[in-house]
């Protein structure tokens, strides 16, 4: 007895552990295929899969399946867009459209060349959000997906993401001005946008952290936005908001609509450019922007560097076309706002931009290295006797000629057309928020953790946003 009873109590051990290691192996065996790797899981494992940045309707009567089949959306990479039937007073009532028909449609007729023109001028290199919106408008009636990076859907449960079609900039550019009572036109705009999204559903849903909303003006949907702040904002830099508003961690930047001419077929090198450094616009700013007078005095007499005041007066954007194209390098100085149109400018020329910004942020900067065709300079270096001139004669030919075929190839991501084409500024803003997704649903997975907790006891799940603590 004294024998048998450890023996047993180790072959138990032992059939534990074969017993134990079998059950592993066949669970393996259920996910591997048969070529040892990895399968898809099964997302009906979980539930939220297909619903975390949405809510259930029950008025919707096809299913998701039927949907994502009639879209053809079912196993693709496109981002998903719910984009909201905003008034045209949001919209395209900003740029004349009186609706139409009998003027009560909500959105013009893509479809019928029915296009409303954005005003030229400044105004047209903040416009991210009209050609963003006519994108969504188009992929409706395109049954060819391939090159398109974002299609609308009406379904909020098929939606990746919330696109509001407001058009801050131009409401900001044309109304900010115009007063009804002691507010203007802009701001009473933007306080009925808060009213509306606060009181939707998928706000509620997400708290607003899947919502995208363009305010690509500095100066635009400033009444509004430290009450929409979670959502994820696209912008042309973080110059005028707090970090905990807006970051490159939460929001997408994008880029600005240039105002230069096209440099087409460019045949352009080295020797036949003959102006060294190029800058030509407003020289006296203000806060981190008057650096721009402090170069023009070290560097206005250089005898190859053009640096003049210049306006998109007249001629202005034709002359400084030519005089981008005929230049090596163009200066892209900080202004007002960390970021400038120069910039965009200098790339449709084909110009080497030099990039004197602290603090500025680039578009697309996760997946495209400026390097290869931008040149770099802190202002503290910049601003040292003979730094930057003798930087920049430094660069050789062969150098300069690297960077500029590159900027041949990079040009098409900051192109925006209508109808838009595949890899150029709308569908890289698409595939940029979508790179944003996994974290806006872990966010949101993550803040509702006790949601329903609270709606079964009988409470009420609002969501709200808090100030942030280290506004002033």
């Amino acid at each position: 007895m004294s024998k048998i009873g450890p023996l047993s109590q180790k072959s138990l051990f032992y059939l534990f552990l074969m017993t134990s290691t079998l059950l592993m192996m066949s669970m393996l065996l259920v996910v591997l295929r048969p070529n040892g790797r990895i399968s898809s899981l099964d997302l009906r494992l979980f539930p939220r899969a297909n619903e975390n940045l949405v809510v259930r309707s029950s008025s919707v009567e096809i299913s998701n399946e039927e949907e994502e089949d009639q879209l053809g959306l079912r196993d693709c990479e496109i981002l998903k867009v719910f984009m909201y039937d905003l008034p045209p007073q949001f919209h395209f009532a900003l740029l004349g459209w009186k609706g139409g028909g009998n003027g009560a449609s909500v959105w013009p007729d893509v479809r019928a060349s029915e296009v409303p023109e954005y005003p030229g001028g400044l105004n047209l290199q903040h416009s991210v959000e009209y050609w963003l919106t006519l994108d969504l408008l188009s992929s409706e009636f395109e049954r060819n997906l391939s090159g398109r990076s974002a299609v609308r859907v009406h379904d909020p449960r098929l939606a990746d993401v919330v696109f509001v079609p407001f058009f801050a900039s131009i409401s900001y550019n044309k109304f900010s001005k115009v007063k009804v009572g002691q507010r203007s036109v802009d701001d009473l705009l933007q306080e009925k946008l808060v009213r509306f999204l606060t009181s939707r559903e998928e706000w509620k849903r997400s708290g607003g952290k899947d919502h995208i909303i363009v305010a690509h003006h500095p100066n635009s949907l400033l009444s509004s936005r430290m009450k929409l702040w979670p959502a994820t904002y696209v912008l042309a830099d973080f110059g005028r908001y707090p970090l905990s508003v807006a970051n490159v961690e939460k929001d997408v930047i994008a880029p600005y609509v240039h105002l230069a001419q096209n440099y087409l077929d460019d045949r352009s090198d080295f020797d036949s450019r003959p102006t060294l450094l190029y800058f030509q616009g407003a020289i006296y700013r203000k806060a981190g922007g008057t650096i721009r007078q402090e170069l023009y005095y070290m560097l206005q007499d250089e005898k190859d560097v053009h640096f003049a005041f210049g306006s998109i007066k007249g001629d202005g954007i034709s002359n400084a076309s030519l005089g981008m194209q005929q230049s090596k390098f163009c200066l892209n100085i900080a202004g007002d706002t960390p970021s400038s149109n120069r910039l965009f400018d200098a790339i449709a020329s084909h110009c080497v931009p030099v990039i004197i910004s602290d603090e500025i942020e680039l578009p697309y900067e996760d997946i495209l290295d400026y390097s290869e065709f931008s040149v770099f300079v802190s202002r503290e270096d910049a601003l040292k006797e003979n730094f930057l001139i003798t930087m920049i004669r430094n660069i050789g030919r062969e150098e300069w000629t690297k960077m500029w075929r590159r900027l041949k190839e990079v040009e098409q991501f900051f192109e925006f057309r209508y109808p838009s084409r595949p890899n150029d500024a709308v569908q890289m803003i698409w595939q940029a928020i979508a790179r944003r997704v996994p974290a806006v649903t872990r966010k949101v997975n993550r803040a509702s953790r006790f949601s329903e907790t609270a709606e079964s006891s009988g409470e009420t799940w609002l969501w709200s946003a808090p100030l942030p603590r280290n506004f002033t």
